[in-house]
């Protein structure tokens, strides 16, 4: 349908989500308040052009071809070594430099009403950023009940074996995208473990408890109380598991600003979820011109174990032609 960049709109009633073609990335998510109030809880930009000339870091976007880092930006799989773009030296990162995020998606089917979806289709090309093999690629964005919106995530190998590991990239402030900081949100993960990281942020390969470290979040924890011991801010993968399931998904995180009380619970079937506070974000001119600065916004980015591609001992993120990638989030507002 659309061969250049669109927003498109889902709006139930409740929540009003705009998402646009470019990159697959929810640009503006509204969702009320204690009060019933509404406001945009996401970063990003009014109009498509800052995503397309490059001032995004990331914002709302689906990355892959494969999300996160591979260390050194090199792979063997099959017998043969694979080297990809080093965009983020020394590492490759979220799919190279012109990743799922940076592509225009065709619209396959875009419904209104009390259900409202939209989804996007894209066909990443043998060898596209240094990866081997065509890959379809379908995303649907669907509001399902009146404060709940779900990502279903495909991507089918057609010729090779491939790493697949596809993730949505939205910076959350419940407070609103123009408020200022996270840290005096708090956080619940539903993880044990993490996957401690090297100087350069790639997994080491240990796999950690994380109790009675900066890192535990097993029970509700302001996001701010020990940022400060963990370097520039957290930017690490949890081992997602031992919370309840449904719909077979399982429970990750639950969110919550207390100044709107605004909350978010998020499921997934992703084995690992990165937990990022916005540590590079520096002075970024956003929606409104709001100005986003460290800490604007938190990503809860579901995912298999970033460089599981060198690591044996991780999930694998290897998908077979003929086998097809799965991955849902659901995303729970509530007040």
């Amino acid at each position: 349908m659309a061969d250049q960049p669109q927003i498109y709109e889902l709006n139930n009633g409740t929540v009003v989500v705009k998402i646009t073609n470019y990159g697959c990335t929810i640009t503006s998510l509204s969702v009320p308040d204690k009060n019933g109030k509404l406001a945009d809880v996401v970063l990003g930009f009014d109009t498509v052009e800052p995503y397309v000339k490059g001032a995004s870091p990331y914002f709302g976007c689906i990355v892959g071809r494969v999300a996160n880092r591979i260390k050194n930006g090199t792979f063997t799989l099959n017998g043969t070594g694979y080297f990809l773009p080093i965009n983020k030296p020394p590492n490759s990162l979220h799919g190279g430099f012109k990743g799922f995020d940076k592509r225009i998606w065709e619209v396959a089917e875009y419904k209104k009403g009390d259900k409202p979806s939209i989804t996007f289709k894209y066909r990443s090309s043998d060898g596209e950023e240094g990866y081997p093999g065509d890959v379809s690629v379908t995303a649907t964005y669907t509001l399902t009940s009146s404060m709940t919106m779900k990502l279903d995530m495909e991507a089918v190998p057609e010729n090779k074996a491939t790493p697949i590991n596809l993730a949505q990239h939205t910076y959350w402030n419940f407070a609103g995208h123009n408020s200022g900081n996270i840290l005096d949100h708090t956080i619940q993960i539903w993880a044990s473990e993490m996957t401690p990281v090297d100087e350069n942020t790639v997994p080491t390969g240990e796999i950690k408890p994380v109790k009675g470290t900066p890192f535990d979040f097993t029970a509700e924890k302001k996001v701010g109380l020990q940022v400060h011991e963990v370097g520039l801010g957290y930017d690490h993968n949890y081992v997602l598991g031992g919370g309840e399931e449904k719909l077979g998904l399982k429970r990750a995180a639950k969110l919550k600003d207390p100044s709107s009380s605004r909350v978010l619970n998020l499921w997934t079937n992703a084995p690992g979820m990165q937990f990022y506070t916005g540590n590079y974000v520096n002075g970024v001119v956003g929606k409104g011109g709001a100005v986003y600065n460290k800490h604007a916004g938190l990503c809860l980015e579901t995912q298999g174990f970033p460089n599981a591609i060198n690591q044996p001992n991780f999930p694998s993120v290897v998908v077979q032609p003929g086998s097809k990638y799965q991955h849902t989030m659901l995303f729970e507002f509530s007040v």
